[in-house]
């Protein structure tokens, strides 16, 4: 589903990701760990288009067709997902009207209102969402939960085929984590072709879904790669002591 080749990508004159690749096939699950400034919310928003990261080289394919021709909105038309790990709040557009809106894009139009309604209220019931959020300022006032949860309640609405979960378990407690990863594994039932992207330094989340691979970034490069295992490792060694063992993994 999406092929990264050799990507190398600049912030503000520094290089992020040096000669990055990956492979992610059609209804897998990888995860990406790694220290802090190691590249991993930069890997995201490359993926998404941000205009703030300058892509020098490499290229991503998404279902065969080259994403580095296509606006931020276009990829998301063609079914990619960004939960972001701080969710901007947005006054004066409420949260249903943000995702009528979205629908009503990504339909061309096409949107029955009654439907919209009842999904929007059943979903929000499956993450306990409190009924009021719907009417309200995009993200404004909620909690961090709240926002992660509004997050889940987007990707179910707007049913896009790659999912990349920035951090989506940071500002959740237990019970919130363990609903969050269980509307997304339902999800992921009634969408088994959707492939899922996950950037985290939590390990526990692994056992909420298990993943095909797990990758560990160090300085803008995937340096090693494994199952779920790895993520175990990770928990006891660190960083430091797991070492660089795959240095060359495409």
């Amino acid at each position: 589903m999406l092929e990264i080749n050799k990507i190398t990508v600049q912030v503000d004159d520094k290089q992020l990701l040096k000669d990055f690749s990956l492979k992610i096939d059609k209804g897998s699950i990888h995860v990406i760990m790694g220290p802090n400034g190691s590249g991993k919310s930069t890997l995201s928003r490359t993926i998404m288009g941000d205009p703030r990261y300058q892509l020098l080289s490499g290229k991503i394919i998404f279902n065969n067709q080259d994403l580095l021709t296509l606006t931020p909105d276009q990829r998301a038309r063609e079914g990619i997902f960004l939960a972001f790990q701080n969710p901007l709040e947005i006054t004066g557009v409420s949260n249903a009207d943000f995702l009528r809106t979205a629908l009503g894009i990504k339909q061309s139009g096409s949107i029955n209102l009654y439907e919209f309604i009842k999904k929007a209220e059943e979903y929000s019931s499956d993450l306990k969402i409190k009924s009021d959020l719907l009417s309200r300022g995009l993200n404004v006032g909620f909690s961090g939960g709240e926002k992660k949860k509004n997050e889940v309640l987007q990707l179910k609405i707007l049913e896009p085929k790659f999912l990349i979960l920035d951090e989506i378990d940071s500002g959740l407690d237990i019970d919130s984590l363990k609903l969050v990863f269980k509307n997304i594994k339902n999800y992921l039932k009634d969408y088994p072709d959707t492939s899922v992207l996950i950037i985290t330094h939590n390990n526990k989340i692994l056992k909420y879904l298990v993943p095909d691979y797990v990758h560990i970034i160090k300085a803008g490069k995937i340096v090693r790669t494994g199952t779920s295992d790895l993520g175990d490792l990770l928990e006891t060694e660190g960083y430091e002591q797991l070492g660089d063992e795959d240095e060359n993994f495409k």
